[in-house]
């Protein structure tokens, strides 16, 4: 797949400069670094994911959802705004990755994808268990405006994270979950987020230096919440990169 740095809809310049090592390791960093779970050459349930980076009142920060409690799957669990791609969106090998977070971001959230600055993309990583490819997109949020629940029977919150949280020992673990999956999580916002979403926070903190020594013995405990309603109907906030 070609990564989307090649895409118009792709700008540079004007990132602040916390976020250049973040560029700069999307720009290097190999698949295999991120997931032992690499796409299949052909196939798969192509879909997109927003990393939307901000400077809130606490200072850099990243903004995630939460699932609504209502959900027959993966209720009250936390990822990143997205989805599957649309014919709308475009090639999955070109732009059309960025076009769906952007536009799953927009129909979630209710934010403006004018603001937004998309910058790089990870390579695309795999969910076997729910046959997604999917590709982390990563954007500046140069522009801000107004987001919560869109629909409240597919989102329950939306919230901003500081990365003073996320790279935070004392909020950093790994959890254990009893269908066998085990990876990084992290509490934050009153929330434990892991699984797919954690697991790609942990790789871009580490790969872009911004990660500070953690103790990976400490386990983090996942809410009854947590457990998978579903096996079918899996999205890719449900499994972990490990």
């Amino acid at each position: 797949m070609k990564r989307s740095s090649e895409s118009n809809l792709l700008v540079r310049d004007g990132l602040p400069d916390w976020l250049v090592p973040v560029r700069a390791a999307a720009e290097t960093v190999l698949p295999e670094q991120l997931s032992r779970f690499l796409p299949p050459a052909e196939g798969g349930r192509h879909s997109a994911v927003l990393l939307l980076f901000g400077e809130g009142a606490d200072g850099p920060d990243l903004l995630l959802i939460e699932r609504s409690s209502s959900l027959r799957s993966h209720a009250g669990q936390v990822s990143f705004p997205g989805g599957a791609l649309d014919a709308v969106d475009g090639d999955p090998q070109g732009a059309g990755p960025v076009a769906a977070a952007l536009r799953e971001a927009a129909e979630e959230t209710g934010l403006d994808p004018a603001g937004v600055q998309v910058f790089a993309t990870l390579p695309a990583l795999y969910i076997p268990v729910s046959d997604f490819v999917v590709t982390p997109v990563l954007g500046w949020w140069r522009r801000e405006t107004p987001v919560a629940p869109v629909d409240p029977g597919e989102t329950g919150a939306v919230f901003r994270v500081p990365l003073a949280q996320l790279t935070d020992p004392a909020r950093r673990g790994r959890y254990r979950h009893p269908s066998g999956f085990a990876g990084p999580a992290f509490e934050v916002a009153d929330r434990v987020v892991w699984g797919f979403t954690a697991g790609v926070i942990d790789r871009v903190l580490h790969h872009s230096g911004l990660e500070l020594p953690w103790d990976g013995s400490r386990i983090v405990a996942l809410g009854s919440d947590s457990a998978p309603h579903s096996a079918g109907g899996r999205s890719p906030s449900s499994a972990d990169l490990s």
